[in-house]
């Protein structure tokens, strides 16, 4: 059994767990799958979007996909939630990627 199968086993008895979620969208990503990561990375998103973990993930994701503006967007909303949870290590690990990336001005 695969490290995939054995996280995809988990959390079909643990469906909502963020961790075992955020490890599936690593798996899938480590395998070269940049569309089905950004599903598994939404997903998380969509149940969980305080786990910060996952915005730089999903941006980087977002970013290997040509959808730049996205990715920047998403770290933004990142260093809100990181801000938020007092994740100052998150928060300037996502300031930093997104100083990367561009200027607001080449976003907005």
């Amino acid at each position: 059994m695969t490290r995939r199968e054995r996280i995809e086993e988990m959390l079909a008895a643990n469906p909502n767990d963020g961790f075992l979620m955020f490890a599936l969208a690593k798996e899938i990503e480590k395998e070269g799958h940049d569309e089905a990561a950004l599903e598994a990375y939404q997903k998380l998103k969509d149940t969980d979007p305080d786990y910060v973990g996952l915005y730089f993930h999903l941006a980087k994701t977002l970013e290997r996909l040509n959808r730049e503006a996205e990715a920047w967007q998403t770290y933004t909303t990142g260093m809100s939630i990181a801000k938020k949870l007092g994740e100052q290590h998150a928060m300037n690990e996502l300031a930093g990627a997104r100083l990367e990336l561009g200027d607001e001005e080449d976003f907005i």
